[in-house]
């Protein structure tokens, strides 16, 4: 295939990866966020300690990070069409990426959530904040760079993802180098497909890290700790001097 056939191909394809993996990544995040600060907060000994729905929504996590992705798209068939109308192409996919991602994320948000210093958490509680109060303004804003780097991990798997949904119909890179680099035996377009997808990685890991090293080097901690918590002073009462007595005299009548 001449460079001038293959180059609309490319085009097309690479518009309908980044359509797969932005819109999967936004709901994955729009939902795992939310089902990791669940997981953290029901832990043992957390603020909502609760064990049966920290133990369900493990389970389910655990559950759904192990699927083998290939199979969850073709159980997720039934569900794909009867949510948005078809099973194949770029919408069609973004269904089970969307289902593979959010446990795997949530995950991620919850390790980012387990290393917020547990001090600064009981300094919120002490200064009367509730539990919203702790999340918003204590873990989120103290775990922002590891939630970046959580994101940034997640666009890479989906992105992984997203070939292998081309390869059952998703559309895509993935379908790109299926239907034509490998079936047609089309090695240059195969090469071509491997390396921008190589290179679109590397510019999402790149990105990431450059993100969360801004994040990092502007002192979030001190910030966010600004912003959140009120320092509060507390003044240690002057001790108090005992006032001083003249020493008591006592006088003798000599007695002739």
């Amino acid at each position: 295939m001449s460079w001038n056939d293959m180059q609309p191909l490319l085009s097309d394809s690479t518009l309908d990866t980044l359509f797969m993996v932005w819109w999967s990544t936004f709901y994955a995040v729009l939902i795992g966020i939310p089902v990791g600060v669940l997981l953290h907060l029901s832990a043992r000994g957390a603020m909502l300690q609760n064990a049966v729905l920290n133990k369900v929504l493990g389970a389910i996590a655990n559950v759904g990070r192990s699927f083998p992705f290939l199979i969850l798209i073709v159980v997720l068939m039934p569900f794909t069409r009867l949510l948005v109308g078809t099973s194949i192409g770029p919408t069609g996919a973004v269904v089970p990426l969307t289902i593979a991602a959010v446990p795997f994320f949530a995950r991620l948000v919850e390790a980012a959530l387990r290393e917020v210093d547990h001090g600064l958490v009981e300094a919120a509680q002490a200064m009367g904040g509730g539990t919203w109060t702790v999340v918003f303004k204590v873990l989120l804003p103290q775990a922002l760079p590891a939630l970046v780097a959580a994101v940034t991990t997640t666009v890479i798997t989906l992105i992984g993802y997203s070939a292998i949904a081309g390869a059952v119909g998703g559309g895509g890179l993935g379908n790109l180098a299926y239907t034509y680099g490998y079936l047609r035996y089309d090695t240059p377009l195969m090469i071509v497909t491997v390396v921008e997808l190589v290179v679109i990685v590397t510019v999402v890991q790149v990105v990431g890290d450059l993100i969360v090293r801004r994040l990092a080097g502007r002192g979030t901690r001190a910030a966010s700790l600004r912003v959140g918590l009120r320092r509060v002073r507390t003044e240690e009462p002057a001790p108090v001097a005992e006032a001083a007595c003249p020493p008591r005299t006592t006088s003798t009548t000599r007695i002739p």
